[in-house]
């Protein structure tokens, strides 16, 4: 594909006709092109694409992912079709010629811009424009237009015949089989009186591998859909890091000379007041937020460097490579609508449910779905610390509303075997998921506990939590997207910001896993834009200090001090993530003292491991925990 694109306003629609364009400037695809970034209205991308045919191939076919908003294409002065859903790709055929001129023309959304329109990212995020890129590829004659494997866990009837082995120490639960729903869309140039052949082989574990064929007939110039259901009997199963293999199937179709496949994994997500059940067992889902832009799997790589188990897609949705790269890093995927307005469309809204659920539904890192995250925040004006501080906390609470329907009756269409968090936002949004962000909007970090004991359901489930930081000295702040100039503390100085969005993410990263929080996201993994944000690395993935300090504390088994470390006796907490009793010893050092004792923890609980005494001339703390013939460390500076 060519790399040499421009882009131009649209001044008229042109109708039947290729839209008229006010100057082609050079710009960069995918991306957001800085050179229309202050486009108020549709924008036209243009390139030239060669006659991708060989010998081997008839039939010619382009492809449109990610476009933002809804795009309209064209290709040699001809209207190919639209792209309505962003992250389900438009796929169109057409006749080239030598050389292509190909069309894009991208209109903002009328409503669902999720966290492209906020203030959370750069401006430039809002510009219509095609996210993830553009190909054109040959295909014979007759091909696989389309291809679904969509996977399920459940009984497995004594008539069904496929079947695929696994391994003993994974299978699901209580003898219950799976199926995989095969779908295929036949795209016939020529009448066919064939069979696709289907295959299944296990990825990531030794399992048997299964293959049959099924009879296709079409007639020329027809498209028909081919079905069936491949049974697995003892099916392996997929968890998240931590708690077992990523064991995954291919399945393959074959038609002729046209290949496809899907790589899917068998799972099953529910969610309590505790948290997350998978495959009927309780895990702990600690991680980050991410926003879009960057590299998905350079994100996931540094999230499973944080000892993060979870990554929610806070009001965007990411390219199938972020979901690989979870179902293969066993990342779970908390994943939103881009919806963060106030104005929900329930139809438009259903429509998008219905197509994240059907485009990445056989991923087996989609752990639940977010519908809402609620734009009005009764904390837009910061508060200090103290009594009366704490006092305006409970009032702006009780002043909030929030406006529930449209996004609960969106999630009631989303599909019932994963669970869905209808809104998630600050305290006095009566929220299924809490955004809490003490230490930066409001009181202090410590202040965490007062606030969970002050609203207990908050700590069920929490989808943001952390402080900003600045990524250099000459950024300014109040041109850093996401970030509130006014609460970084040390005004301008990075490393002085930094220090202390690290203090406050440690904080209350710790107290909610001493509190036994089943879900958690600190906000964010990496900064959106130049300068700074509220992330834990920089925009192009350098770790700010903040970046050792939580992957410290979310270690799986974890010793943490019970407050911010200050002089004087201190209690000490091991957390342990795991499905597994552990007998660890826990040990601390503050300056010239040091002390170690030996403590038992139950799986995924808390137990106390006695008490630290900090002298007053201690600069930092250090925690260690010996288990399984390794050593956990854990550092806390005063």
């Amino acid at each position: 594909m060519t790399d040499e694109w421009t882009a131009g306003v649209v001044t008229d629609a042109g109708g039947d006709d290729p839209p008229t364009v006010e100057g082609w400037r050079p710009v960069s695809v995918p991306g957001h092109p800085a050179a229309v970034a202050d486009a108020d209205g549709p924008i036209a991308y243009r390139t030239t694409v060669p006659d991708p045919r060989d010998e081997a191939s008839e039939r010619a076919l382009l492809e449109v992912r990610g476009a933002y908003g809804r795009a309209e294409i064209w290709v040699n002065g001809t209207r190919l079709g639209t792209q309505n859903v962003p992250f389900v790709p438009a796929r169109l055929e057409f006749e080239p010629r030598p050389e292509n001129e190909l069309l894009v023309v991208c209109e903002p959304p009328d409503s669902f811009a999720g966290i492209h329109a906020t203030d959370a990212v750069p401006d430039r995020f809002d510009t219509p424009g095609i996210r993830w890129g553009v190909a054109v590829e040959s295909r014979p004659r007759t091909f696989l237009r389309a291809f679904e494997a969509r996977p399920r866990l459940g009984p497995v009837s004594a008539g069904d015949a496929s079947e695929g082995a696994a391994s003993a120490a994974n299978v699901a639960p209580d003898g219950a089989g799976a199926a995989i729903d095969v779908t295929l869309e036949v795209d016939a140039g020529a009448a066919v009186d064939d069979a696709v052949t289907l295959s299944l082989r296990p990825e990531g574990f030794r399992g048997g591998a299964a293959m049959e064929r099924v009879p296709v007939r079409a007639e020329a110039g027809e498209r028909t859909t081919v079905s069936r259901t491949l049974t697995i009997r003892e099916p392996s199963l997929w968890w998240p890091r931590e708690y077992g293999p990523q064991d995954r199937y291919t399945v393959r179709a074959k038609l002729e000379g046209d290949t496809l496949e899907r790589t899917v994994g068998l799972r099953r997500v529910e969610r309590d007041g505790d948290g997350l059940l998978v495959n009927g067992r309780r895990v702990r889902a600690r991680g980050f937020t991410r926003l879009p832009g960057g590299d998905p799997r350079a994100d996931v790589d540094r999230a499973v460097d944080a000892n993060a188990t979870l990554l929610r897609a806070r009001g965007h949705v990411p390219p199938r490579s972020f979901y690989e790269a979870c179902d293969e890093a066993g990342v779970l995927v908390w994943q939103d609508l881009p919806a963060c307005g106030a104005d929900l469309p329930v139809e438009r809204g259903t429509e998008l449910a219905t197509a994240l659920a059907e485009t990445y539904g056989g991923h087996p890192s989609l752990a639940m779905y977010g519908v809402q995250d609620w734009p009005a925040d009764p904390y837009a004006e910061p508060l200090g610390e103290g009594l009366l501080a704490k006092l305006a906390v409970r009032y702006r609470a009780w002043r909030a509303s929030a406006d529930r329907e449209p996004a609960d009756e969106i999630a009631e269409n989303l599909p019932d075997e994963l669970p869905a968090v209808s809104v998630a936002g600050p305290p006095g949004t009566d929220p299924d998921a809490a955004h809490l962000f003490p230490g930066w909007r409001y009181l202090a970090a410590a202040d965490i506990d007062w606030l969970l004991e002050t609203y207990p359901s908050l700590g069920e489930a929490v989808g943001r939590f952390g402080a900003g930081s600045l990524a250099t000295d000459e950024a300014d702040p109040a041109e850093v997207a996401g970030l509130e100039p006014s609460l970084l503390a040390g005004g301008a100085d990075a490393a002085d910001s930094q220090r202390e969005q690290a203090r406050i993410l440690k904080t209350v990263a710790e107290t909610l896993r001493r509190r036994e929080c089943g879900v958690l996201a600190a906000s964010t993994l990496r900064d959106p834009g130049p300068g700074g944000g509220m992330g834990v690395h920089t925009v192009d993935g350098d770790p700010k200090r903040a970046a050792e300090g939580i992957a410290q504390s979310y270690e799986p088994i974890q010793a943490v001090l019970d407050g911010p470390p200050t002089p004087g006796t201190a209690g000490i907490t091991l957390c342990n993530d795991s499905h597994e009793a552990v007998e660890a010893t826990v040990g601390w050092r503050a300056g010239e003292e040091t002390a170690a004792t030996t403590v038992d923890v139950d799986p995924l609980e808390t137990t106390s491991a006695g008490t630290a005494r900090i002298p007053p001339d201690a600069d930092r703390v250090d925690l260690e925990v010996a288990v399984d013939g390794r050593t956990v460390r854990n550092r806390y500076y005063l």
